[in-house]
């Protein structure tokens, strides 16, 4: 898969599919996490055998920044399973967020991932489904949008490539943590939470089934009209290790663990 295209994966039919966001990888201890690690893995490989494809809907690292021949290292293990699914033409696609905004072409050349910086809306299993990371959306939070904008310009990145990669990394670092104050509360709003505030409104504008994001770090099913519209946030690895599973019309929140904090049928 190396080096070749990647086929978009709105082109493919899709019957189920499994989505992770949040597990910023690196912020822990090394002990949390090999095991988180190690858990990531084997939710790779559980939905390499059982779905058709896997999102990855950002913050899957808690910083990332690639230089030409430079990644941060750590996570070899994880790439390899990447590189595994991808080598057999499974479809994996990674949309960026406010910990990994700059995914530059390291994912999509080495590990044959399509990477995406804005939603994206396909059907899958007969459902119409809209995905996005979920920074930035919704009314308010403008200390994150000024900020995203700064560190999203051309100008921007070319500055950086200049620092040596020791230097940038460490930068990267103080750009999460400056990202973390500015959008991580995890409070639970209800209906006033941004994000439900957008998904409502894009379901008036443009009706879906699945409205389907991270960010907030609070994981939820909730039906927010009828007959179609339910906003899903995925949680985070930090605490609860949850991800979301789509197959045969029905929507599953589950933890690694085994756990199931929700589901609903569509």
């Amino acid at each position: 898969m190396m080096g070749q295209p990647v086929i978009p994966v709105s082109t493919r039919p899709l019957k189920s599919a499994t989505f992770i966001s949040d597990v910023h990888l690196g912020i822990q201890s090394p002990g949390v996490e090999k095991s988180k690690q190690q858990e990531l893995i084997q939710t790779l490989e559980w939905a390499f055998h059982h779905t058709d494809a896997v999102f990855l809907v950002g913050d899957i690292f808690d910083y990332w920044f690639e230089y030409k021949e430079v990644v941060p290292r750590g996570y070899t293990r994880f790439f390899g399973q990447l590189a595994r699914m991808t080598d057999a033409g499974y479809p994996v696609v990674y949309f960026s967020g406010n910990h990994d905004f700059w995914l530059g072409t390291y994912f999509t050349n080495e590990l044959g991932i399509e990477t995406r910086y804005d939603p994206l809306r396909l059907t899958i299993g007969g459902k119409l489904v809209e995905i996005a990371h979920g920074d930035g959306l919704g009314p308010g939070d403008h200390g994150y949008k000024a900020l995203k904008w700064l560190l999203t310009r051309g100008w921007a990145q070319w500055m950086y490539l200049k620092l040596h990669p020791n230097w940038g990394i460490g930068l990267a670092r103080w750009a999460s943590g400056t990202s973390r104050h500015l959008t991580e509360d995890t409070t639970d709003y209800g209906d006033q939470e941004r994000l439900i505030i957008h998904a409502r409104e894009r379901l008036k504008a443009d009706p879906y089934d699945l409205f389907i994001c991270g960010h907030r770090h609070v994981p939820k099913i909730l039906k927010l009209g009828e007959p179609r519209g339910h906003y899903i946030n995925l949680g985070e690895w930090l605490w609860h290790r949850s991800y979301g599973v789509l197959s045969d019309g029905q929507f599953t929140l589950r933890q690694t663990n085994g756990t199931i904090l929700a589901s609903t049928q569509l």
